[in-house]
């Protein structure tokens, strides 16, 4: 196919696409959705940013330390040599005197060379940090699937209903023909038809209730996903297919990550209590130099190697490590709280579905006979045998059957994914 008439077919398909997609809304989408849409989303960046400012910083250890300084004093007292050159027959011959002010400028620079894994153990311990913090915000952002569920299978039931009662009207309108026409022949008379419009007025007044409801839910999960829902978007119903075993949930992975970050804070311990080995090189000018007894300003330069070693830390170490323990004995002990309250929810959520179940299996046999029972009325009105309030109950009673027969149905979806929310499965 030539490529000018291959991008001219995309050009025309891709739009007629996009908005087909934009017809049909499935909760996997709305999830994305309002995740995406959602102003806290935007934490992400800020959160990545702040890790690799803080990781550049502290790499920027293993650059050399660079400091300059200037200084200028005067003393009480200078240092003199004790020696009376007159009686050593020196007379005339003076001795050189330090002076009492002094003037300083230097330049010091210091490298490290080995500083006991202090930079990387810090560098661990942002990183861990800044993970934690992403987890904690995917923890915020997984509630919105839980609003999710509520908006999406509350218009799911709703446009359920509208359905039904769509189809109720059509019914009891066709039922008003004909009793219009067996009034006609004399087989039926005008309270049989009154009985059947009262219930058609009443099954519009019920159209107009729910779908003021029904703009309600688009109104709220078109702001929760920044989609716009309207009369004519169509939510496609999920399978209703049990979650595997097990927990994913987001507030695991949080745990984990601060496990983590308190692991990494316990080797900064490790590695503080490491001497630390670097190169030192120090320049400047000043009176006096190196020697204390030159009058002029001179440059002079120091240079070496330097070990240090903050013996200090050893007084607190114990301690540190046990407060490092006794935050991984708190996160355990959340975890194991936490997994026991969502077993907990997830076998009464597991009951539920087995009820929602078991009702299902009994709705498709009482919506087949309240269906014989009403057709059974209408044949009876035709031979005027029955009377139009009659017809009216057992049309009635079918259309609660197959309303009670919907509502088991979405809410057996509903608690199937709330089963799925509870683990994220």
């Amino acid at each position: 196919m030539n490529k000018t008439i291959r991008k001219t077919l995309m050009a025309l398909l891709l739009p007629a696409a996009a908005l087909t997609a934009r017809a049909q809304l499935t909760i996997d989408s709305c999830y994305a959705m309002a995740r995406a849409n959602y102003p806290l989303i935007a934490r992400y960046g800020l959160i990545e940013k702040t890790r690799q400012y803080n990781l550049e910083n502290a790499a920027k250890g293993y650059l050399p330390q660079v400091a300059l300084t200037a200084q200028a004093s005067w003393q009480s007292d200078a240092t003199d040599i004790p020696i009376d050159t007159r009686r050593l027959g020196l007379a005339g011959v003076a001795l050189p005197e330090m002076k009492r002010d002094q003037y300083r400028l230097a330049v010091d620079v210091n490298q490290t060379l080995w500083d006991g894994g202090n930079i990387r153990s810090e560098q661990a311990v942002e990183r861990t940090r800044a993970e934690a913090e992403s987890r904690s915000l995917d923890v915020e952002l997984y509630a919105l699937n839980g609003r999710v569920n509520q908006l999406f299978f509350g218009l799911l039931l709703t446009d359920g209903r509208l359905s039904q009662n769509r189809l109720l009207q059509q019914e009891l309108t066709r039922h008003c023909r004909e009793v219009e026409n067996l009034m006609a022949g004399g087989v039926a008379n005008r309270s049989d038809l009154d009985a059947l419009r009262v219930d058609l007025l009443k099954a519009r007044q019920d159209e107009a209730a729910l779908r003021q409801t029904r703009r309600a839910y688009a109104t709220m999960l078109g702001r929760l996903t920044g989609q716009a829902v309207t009369d004519t978007t169509t939510l496609v119903r999920p399978a209703a297919v049990r979650p595997a075993a097990g927990n994913s949930r987001p507030e695991l992975a949080l745990l984990d990550a601060r496990a983590r970050n308190v692991e990494a804070r316990n080797e900064r311990i490790r590695a503080g209590l490491m001497p630390q080995l670097g190169l030192f090189v120090t320049g400047g000018v000043g009176r006096p130099g190196l020697d204390m007894f030159e009058d002029d300003f001179r440059a002079y330069f120091t240079a070496g190697l330097r070990l240090s070693w903050n013996l200090s830390r050893l007084y607190t170490r114990r301690a540190d490590r046990a407060k490092l323990r006794l935050d991984l004995d708190d996160i355990e002990a959340r975890r194991r709280t936490f997994l026991f309250d969502t077993d907990v929810d997830a076998a009464l959520r597991s009951s539920t579905i087995d009820r929602y179940e078991e009702q299902l299996r009994y709705d498709d046999e009482i919506v087949a006979l309240r269906t014989a029972v009403k057709e059974a009325s209408a044949a009876k009105l035709a031979g005027g045998t029955l009377r139009g309030t009659d017809l009216a109950r057992d049309i009635n009673a079918e259309q609660a059957a197959r309303q009670d027969r919907l509502v088991h149905e979405i809410e057996l979806l509903a608690a199937i994914y709330d089963l799925k929310y509870l683990t994220n499965r």
